[in-house]
């Protein structure tokens, strides 16, 4: 079952839900297409900007806004431990390492991008590390429809002999993408990182910055905030209560020779992977050495203001 609600110049809707959905971060259950759907019915007929909201430029205000909200990015992002960077280094090995094969081989079934988190637990199990694949689910409350969400934890040893949670997010830049967003806006969104790994901590403090994000380019198109773009909806992905395997329910013995193609896994897989590695290639250029007539040339403004730094 898929259920789509397509962007309107009303506001802001890039909602898929069910099994269908274009993105890797997990889809909904029935009972959350049924909160969203009405969700969504309501935001449009009683919370939307108006219709004239199509301007998608940066005011002077929202640029210095931007600005403030990218140095904070920055410091997240720089804020890691080396456990963290450890982590994250075999995360992308991992990632880049599979192909479609990898993924039949979990899953016989409809997976909707599933098999690729539970490959991926596979091997940093076999890695050493403590994996698993989190579904995690929560009721709708108030003005926050409920929903579902699956990720990747891993759990490693710290300093002082306890355990630590680590969050992976396949997908991480997925759950900020929104229709008709400012220029400064789509720049903060290709700063966050490809996939998250990280603390509970960490995840928190880019959420809200990204919800401020959300809200200011919004703002600027004379639009509201949807429900399913508050943080209270950000935060209940990865903080509502969860279920943890370790390995895939779904890897069922082949029947007649059948098995579905993942020509949705597929896709993400690919997509995935070419993202990892322009973001790769992006690293690589900043951190090559620029020569003494390049620096001359370049202008002094331009490295100075916070949206143009490397990120």
């Amino acid at each position: 079952m898929e259920c789509r609600v397509c962007v309107a110049p009303a506001g802001d809707f890039w909602v898929k839900v069910g099994g269908g959905g274009g993105q890797i971060g997990g889809g909904f259950s029935h009972e959350s297409e049924h909160d969203l759907a009405m969700m969504v019915s309501d935001f449009l007929e009683n919370g939307s900007g108006g219709a004239e909201s199509w301007c998608s430029s940066d005011s002077d205000s929202g640029l210095s806004d931007f600005a403030h909200l990218a140095e904070k990015i920055q410091i997240c992002k720089l804020a890691v431990t080396q456990q963290e960077s450890d982590l994250l280094s075999v995360v992308h090995s991992h990632i880049r390492s599979m192909n479609e094969t990898n993924l039949q081989m979990m899953n016989c079934g409809p997976c909707y991008a599933s098999c690729i988190r539970f490959y991926l637990v596979k091997l940093m199990r076999l890695s050493g590390y403590d994996a698993g694949v989190c579904a995690s689910k929560w009721q709708g409350s108030g003005r926050v429809p409920g929903g579902d969400h699956e990720y990747i934890d891993v759990m490693v040893d710290n300093n002082s002999g306890n355990s630590d949670r680590l969050i992976v997010d396949i997908d991480f830049r997925s759950h900020f993408e929104i229709a008709r967003a400012v220029d400064s806006y789509d720049r903060i969104l290709k700063s966050l990182p490809v996939v998250y790994v990280g603390s509970i901590t960490r995840l928190k403090q880019l959420l809200g910055i990204m919800e401020e994000a959300t809200r200011s380019s919004l703002k600027q198109n004379s639009m509201p905030l949807p429900p399913w773009r508050s943080l209270a909806y950000l935060q209940a992905k990865w903080q509502s209560p969860y279920e943890r395997h370790t390995h895939s329910e779904s890897n069922k013995k082949i029947t007649n020779g059948n098995c579905f193609n993942h020509k949705q896994c597929r896709g993400h897989l690919k997509r995935l992977q070419s993202c990892l590695q322009s973001a790769g290639m992006e690293v690589e250029r900043m951190l090559k050495p620029r020569n003494s007539e390049t620096n001359w040339r370049m202008k002094p403004d331009r490295w100075r203001h916070p949206l143009f730094r490397p990120i």
